[in-house]
């Protein structure tokens, strides 16, 4: 809520998490709801301030800058696979 924005390539992902909000941010984000076995539930795209989305089948879900689920095409039955970033 303090960050100005997510720059490209940056997330964050939320586990446990079943609904987020957007009251106290600053800029719109992409929001992806997932199984537990990452598949992918529900995208809420380009999600503005004081908005609220939820999916009650949740496992967890990744917040991305606005925008970059429609660039990658990302949709409800995709299949995600995160990777482990050492700095």
């Amino acid at each position: 809520m303090k960050h100005s924005g997510l720059a490209p390539g940056e997330g964050l992902w939320i586990v446990p998490c079943e609904g987020v909000h957007t009251f106290l941010m600053r800029f719109p984000i992409d929001v992806v709801f997932l199984s537990k076995q990452r598949k992918v539930l529900k995208v809420r795209a380009n999600m503005g301030r004081r908005r609220l989305a939820m999916s009650l089948r949740a496992h967890s879900v990744l917040e991305l800058p606005a925008g970059r689920a429609n660039e990658t095409g990302t949709q409800k039955g995709d299949q995600l696979e995160l990777h482990k970033y050492e700095a």
